[in-house]
């Protein structure tokens, strides 16, 4: 048994960590993996039965026989806008409640002993996804999932702050911290006062976020590389006149959240009447095509990819094929930290405005811990360094200092 078990429920991952009794803390594993995938997949059996899986067990169930499965993804996307109330998969009706308790309860079967009696501790944006999004709404219904899973009485903590007192373990002096923490769907700047004691004592001074990370750089990619080749740009002629594709296509498409919205019997017809008067109708055929036949997870996880090869490299080749489509192309970095410059603007203006929050100008801060996957993205990390000095920069524990932070959150 731990006192306290720490869940980061993310976007694209989850991780959950234990602090034990005598004050250390460790990641409970899957097998021998830290990171848990944060998708379920839905399917009948031979009888006919409904099954589900989630994590990797998803993914292979999804990949085994993908026109028959349901893969749903990035349910935390959801979490605070009201116009997702249900969806149904096999005939049954689901709200986003019971798909993340369906969730929670593979990713915490394991843990059973680990949570008898234990202290929980989740993790939530500082903003959640989403134009629309409210805050409360989402807090709230996060609150409920996790009730509908079993456990009803978790706490809810701000993610940088949690991978902030990870962080914290390695001080030995008084510290204002700015922490970044760089999820899937949203990015989130929490800025606090750290005294390491005894007594340890943590102040939090400022805090802000926006609903953009590691999936909109996904998008970028997606939207300046492949939706063109599936007939974004292009133009139809219905009543003898050029008109524009419809952009919300291919918005939708290069959405991981959306992707499964776009096989609704009528978006699939509309795409296919403006496909008959269009210029390059064989684009708009591999449109139709991908979207059939579930091809999206596969051409997410190249696209991924790339994103993560031009971390470590001024070039990156995108390359992906299904059925008569294929894309084969090289990326340069310049040209990626182009396509993603309103995203960098936006987590500039968030950083800021944890600053405002905390009432202090940039030379106050003492040090910057990054952390997350797009925490590795070179123009990301440049955009702190730029504000405050590489000397003061540090980053680690990418995928799992959410998690470890709040175990350690608990015991305060």
């Amino acid at each position: 048994m731990s006192s306290v078990i720490g869940i980061d429920f993310g976007t694209t991952n989850s991780v959950v960590a234990a602090r034990r009794a005598d004050g250390s803390v460790a990641v409970l594993q899957h097998d021998t993996a830290e990171v848990f995938r944060s998708v379920l997949c839905f399917w009948q059996d031979a009888e006919g039965r409904p099954r589900n899986a989630a994590g990797p067990r998803a993914i292979e169930a999804y990949l085994d026989d993908p026109f028959d499965a349901r893969l749903i993804m990035s349910m935390k996307s959801y979490l605070a806008q009201r116009s997702f109330s249900e969806t149904r998969i096999l005939g049954r009706s689901w709200n986003l409640e019971r798909l993340i308790a369906a969730f929670l309860g593979h990713l915490l079967a394991p843990f059973q002993d680990e949570l008898a009696g234990a202290q929980v501790v989740v993790g939530r944006p500082v903003r959640f996804v989403g134009e629309t999004a409210d805050d409360a709404f989402g807090h709230r219904r996060l609150t409920d999932a996790f009730a509908a899973a079993g456990l009803p009485e978790v706490q809810l903590a701000f993610e940088p702050a949690a991978a902030g007192h990870r962080f914290a373990q390695s001080l030995d002096a008084p510290a204002t911290v700015l922490v970044a923490d760089f999820g899937g769907g949203t990015s989130d700047f929490s800025v606090l006062r750290f005294d390491p004691g005894p007594p340890r004592r943590v102040t939090p001074l400022g805090h802000s976020g926006v609903g953009i990370a590691g999936d909109a750089f996904d998008f970028r990619i997606m939207d300046h590389v492949v939706s063109p080749l599936l007939g974004k740009g292009g133009t139809y002629r219905p009543w003898g006149n050029d008109l524009p594709i419809p952009p919300g296509w291919y918005i939708a498409f290069a959405r991981w959240h959306l992707l499964s919205l776009m096989r609704a019997p009528k978006t699939l017809r509309d795409i296919a009447d403006v496909a008959r008067t269009a210029a390059e109708p064989e684009r708009l055929a591999h449109l139709v095509t991908l979207i059939e036949d579930e091809a999206g997870y596969a051409l997410y996880r190249a696209v991924s990819g790339v994103k993560a090869a031009l971390s470590g490299a001024d070039q990156a080749r995108l390359s992906f094929r299904h059925a008569g489509f294929s894309v084969e192309t090289d990326i340069a970095r310049a040209d990626f930290e182009a396509w993603i410059a309103p995203e960098l603007a936006a987590i500039a203006g968030a950083v800021d405005a944890a600053l405002r929050d905390a009432a202090l100008a940039p030379r106050e801060v003492d040090r910057v811990f990054l952390t997350g996957g797009s925490s590795l993205v070179p123009a990301v990390r440049r955009l702190f360094e730029d504000r405050f000095g590489a000397e003061r920069v540090v980053a680690g524990g990418e995928f799992v200092s959410v998690a470890e932070g709040l175990a350690l959150m608990g015991q305060h």
